[in-house]
């Protein structure tokens, strides 16, 4: 609809106009993306979020016009009439949708000037990221940004699309929770009405969605906002966005079925490409035995091999320790890799040792021998071995790891990834590379043996670990699974527990009485009982999949109005001091610590 203003009616938009307006009076109104004085004319390139036109102004044409057109400045706020008229031979811009007209000004209204901008409105200019979030009304005027969060749209319109074709409801769920710890920190707000008591808000509509399903509602979807009050963690914010899923009477074939279909659809509707399906299935434990992650970036091979039991062998006593000691030694066969410099592989030690790896290991592959300063420590035979378990030829390089298991697989699973990239294998691998991770443990202990949920305390085991609940519950796997996309998480759910016993035995496991049980959960405890059906579902990050879809590494980027890695917002100035009429109303006091 043409919008109006002070009597100027808007007739077209800034990408509009082609070669078939020719002759045309029309109205525009924009930003002035460039000013170009060329003495006897002045051109200006006038934008909007839907493209650019030039505008010219000639002393011919329109005087008034152009005495203005030497006030205006970039960034100013036009409103131009004029004719459409074809541009002179040799001025035609093909890079541009309108590249072929432009506009000759008969009258020009200045809607508002505009202070010169901190930083130049292009895509192509370096500006510091503080910067660009403290103005990010200004940066989003870019044009790179402005396709990202179109992208978004169009990402959120595609999955809305396909989830009311295949009978889902979109419903929404409470922003104001109670507290029901079961991950992440929760952001915490104090109800005025009730003095000392509090709502939270949602890490997930976890809980919500699973009460959909106990009501009947059968197949629920949500584009949902999420909190979570974490430390500052890579491509994480303290509020996002997620897709989020729950059905009922489904196993996880229906999952994998359906979160394909939303994949495949997107990628399709938004980048216009074809995802080959069904997605590649790995075992939890097979991806962090071979990749040393839980979310496995399978655009390239590189592999670990396990080669503890053959360690053991050798003479060197840093492998013959980790092994005394139960801990494990892997390896990873950078293949034709041994062309690498002693510099290149001192890079790779103390990249590795960012993940807390103490050094690293490492031989050439030379004339069917090992090649390194401790080669003397290995006889030929566990030489031989080694080639043997990590497939060693000629020219190949060879980098191990000896420590406690999480350390080798974090440290040696962010090396393949560095090496994938120094030696280019990223390029040369499948664009996307997805697959799902299965077959996930149902419990994890910490680093005081506590145990936890790898997933949540709902998620129900496979019906044939069912019994080791009772004898080694450790050992039980889950009716969880995760989606990823080239070493990234997209998301994951599971098959839910839909039965108030085994529910039950599952806090038990996780140390959490029936007093805690029902103070937590009790309203679903309680609904649980009412005939709740076999149900299941899964959430995905929007934001990482429209980062992904970009083609961005920085999950900001696809973030109209985000926070800081710190959770800053430099924009607003937040988080910030409260009135003290406010905090007395809450009935709130405050104990800070001295932090000087």
């Amino acid at each position: 609809m043409a919008e109006m203003l002070g009597g100027w009616k808007r007739s077209h938009k800034c990408g509009d106009l082609r070669a078939s307006d020719i002759g045309k009076t029309v109205l525009l109104m924009g930003w002035v993306h460039h000013r170009r004085d060329h003495g006897g004319l002045v051109l200006v390139d006038l934008r909007d979020r839907y493209g650019v036109t030039q505008i010219v102004f000639d002393p011919q044409l329109a005087d008034k016009a152009m005495k203005q057109s030497h006030l205006i400045r970039n960034e100013w706020v036009l409103a131009i009439k004029g004719e459409v008229t074809k541009r002179p031979e040799g001025t035609v811009n093909p890079k541009l949708a309108t590249g072929e007209i432009e506009i000759r000004c008969n009258e020009v209204k200045v809607l508002n000037p505009s202070q010169t901008p901190v930083f130049p409105i292009e895509d192509d200019v370096e500006v510091a990221e503080e910067t660009r979030l403290e103005y990010r009304y200004l940066d989003l005027r870019r044009p790179s940004m402005k396709d990202k969060l179109v992208t978004r749209h169009k990402t959120a319109q595609a999955i809305r699309a396909y989830m009311n074709a295949n009978d889902f409801l979109e419903i929404e769920t409470p922003i104001l929770i109670k507290n029901t710890p079961e991950g992440a920190r929760e952001y915490v707000v104090p109800s005025r009405i009730y003095p000392g008591k509090f709502f939270v808000l949602p890490q997930s509509p976890q809980l919500f969605k699973q009460l959909s399903m106990i009501s009947g509602l059968d197949r629920y979807y949500q584009i949902a906002r999420c909190f979570r009050d974490e430390d500052p963690r890579a491509y994480r914010q303290p509020e996002f966005t997620q897709v989020d899923i729950e059905m009922s009477f489904i196993d996880e074939d229906d999952i994998y079925a359906l979160g394909e279909g939303i994949m495949k659809t997107l990628f399709k509707e938004v980048l216009g490409q074809d995802l080959k399906t069904p997605f590649p299935h790995i075992a939890f434990c097979d991806a962090m035995e071979k990749y040393g992650s839980d979310k496995p970036d399978l655009r390239f091979d590189l592999p670990m091999g396990n080669v503890t039991a053959i360690s053991a062998k050798s003479d060197f006593k840093v492998f013959k320790d980790v092994v005394t000691r139960g801990d494990v030694v892997k390896a990873i066969n950078a293949k034709g890799c041994a062309d690498f410099s002693r510099k290149d592989v001192e890079e790779l030690t103390a990249f590795v040792g960012k993940y807390g790896a103490k050094g690293m290991a490492w031989f050439k592959v030379k004339e069917g021998k090992l090649d390194s300063n401790i080669v003397k420590y290995f006889n030929e035979e566990v030489q031989k071995e080694l080639l043997t378990a990590l497939k060693g030829e000629e020219g190949d390089l060879l980098l191990f790891g000896a420590d406690h298991i999480d350390i080798v697989n974090e440290s040696l699973g962010a090396l393949r990834v560095e090496i994938a990239r120094r030696r280019g294998l990223i390029e040369k691998g499948p664009k996307w590379a997805f697959c799902w991770v299965v077959d996930i443990p149902m419990f994890g202990k910490d680093e005081k043996g506590r145990i936890f949920s790898m997933n949540h305390p709902f998620t129900s085991p496979k019906e044939a670990d069912v019994k080791l609940l009772d004898t080694d519950p450790m050992k039980a796997l889950s009716k969880g699974y995760d989606l990823v996309l080239n070493g990234f998480e997209l998301g994951g759910g599971s098959i839910r527990i839909h039965d108030t016993e085994l529910q039950s035995k599952i806090f038990k496991i996780l140390d959490i009485s029936p007093e805690k049980a029902e103070e937590r959960f009790g309203f679903l405890l309680k609904a649980l009982s009412y005939g709740a059906p076999p149900h299941g579902g899964m959430a995905f990050g929007l934001d990482r999949v429209v980062m992904l879809l970009t083609g961005t590494h920085n999950i900001r980027e696809v973030i109209a109005f985000p926070k800081t890695a710190k959770a800053i917002d430099l924009m607003t100035g937040s988080p910030s001091e409260i009135d003290p009429d406010l905090v007395k109303d809450l009935k709130i006091k405050f104990e800070l610590e001295d932090l000087t």
